[in-house]
């Protein structure tokens, strides 16, 4: 019985000492991402999305109350600068009218009575003061009433589109309430949020274009507009693009866009790496060097200058070349001098591109 105790406890040993030795040879050939450093010195842009957006989008209204008699337009219905568009019953603002003018025409022959009078030193200053200051004040409420009249019909301020219909026909509405929406069918916008990183260096941006997946090939020279000077509550601040004029297929309103910022770089001998390279680590930033003689892995320090938009960052190391190897993926498990086992670059056969 002894012997048999003897004998499993040997092959338990055994056994442990193999998992042991498996194991240190698994954490001696970890495997790890290799990715090529790249020059950042001409990599000099920026990516954000972007939405299109009408040039003037704007809603709508009568400069005084009253109840809707006739909207001559439909939704989506193309329009001119100066078309009318609707109109309200003018029927009080023209009795109002009528009655000014009626006082007007009285009191404007008055004064010039009065003023003529005057010229002939045949009444005083004080009455021809009364008699100008009287036409002036009927002058003034007459021209007013005629505005208000006027106001009854509403007009394109230009050329666009109407967007929609706030009120129908027979609606009572009151002054300043949006009664239709309109689009101008000018030349776009495009409009982007900048972080806070980026707006500081906006005076380094030096030109614009933007992409349409559903335009495919196409690229639009874009011309900037303004920056809003004040952030969000998201800490971004908008900045508004034009679409320069003369694109072959316009897009409109309302499409998602990919807008591209070329920028001059202030930097020399940057290298750009992926953001997964770097080992953040007692307040010093590392990339591992990857030696494909041996498989061994060497720990460089760098400094960091930025992030990018599409998912790399910027570096300068002095020892560091475009063209180097580093560990792009897995740097938090390996340690400076290990031999590491690089993954397979993908192929045609690794369908969806998962290694």
């Amino acid at each position: 019985m002894k012997q048999i105790y003897l004998i499993l406890t040997g092959i338990s040993l055994i056994l442990l000492s193999s998992c042991t030795q498996r194991t240190q040879e698994a954490k001696g050939y970890q495997t790890v991402k290799i990715d090529t450093i790249v020059s950042a010195d001409k990599q000099t842009f920026l990516q954000f999305p972007g939405k299109v957006k009408a040039a003037q989008d704007i809603s709508l209204a009568f400069r005084v109350s009253g109840t809707i008699s006739k909207i001559h337009v439909k939704d989506g219905t193309r329009v001119q600068e100066g078309q009318l568009l609707a109109e309200l019953d003018p029927t009080d603002y023209q009795v109002q009218l009528d009655a000014t003018e009626a006082e007007y025409q009285q009191i404007k022959a008055e004064a010039e009575r009065v003023m003529a009078l005057y010229k002939d030193n045949g009444t005083t200053p004080n009455a021809n003061d009364k008699a100008v200051y009287g036409l002036k004040q009927i002058t003034a409420k007459y021209k007013h009433h005629k505005d208000q009249l006027a106001y009854t019909r509403l007009y394109a301020p230009f050329n666009g589109y109407v967007q929609k219909r706030l009120f129908e026909a027979h609606e009572t509405i009151g002054a300043g309430m949006p009664v239709l929406s309109m689009i101008s069918s000018g030349t776009p916008e495009v409009e982007i949020n900048l972080p806070a990183a980026e707006y500081i260096r906006r005076d380094q941006f030096d030109n614009y274009h933007c992409t349409f997946d559903i335009y495919p090939g196409e690229t639009y020279p874009l011309k900037l507009i303004s920056v809003t000077p004040k952030a969000n509550a998201n800490q971004l601040y908008t900045m508004r693009l034009q679409v320069v004029p003369g694109t072959p297929a316009v897009p409109s309103p309302g499409m998602n866009t990919m807008v591209t910022i070329s920028y001059r770089t202030e930097q020399t001998n940057t290298l750009s790496v992926p953001t997964g390279a770097i080992l953040q680590k007692e307040g010093k930033a590392y990339v591992f060097v990857f030696n494909p003689s041996d498989n061994t892995v060497h720990k460089q320090e760098i400094s960091m200058l930025r992030l990018l938009n599409n998912g790399h960052s910027l570096i300068t190391a002095g020892q560091l070349k475009p063209g180097e190897l580093i560990v792009s993926s897995g740097v938090h498990h390996i340690e400076d001098g290990e031999t590491v086992k690089p993954l397979p670059l993908v192929t045609n056969t690794n369908i969806g591109g998962l290694l």
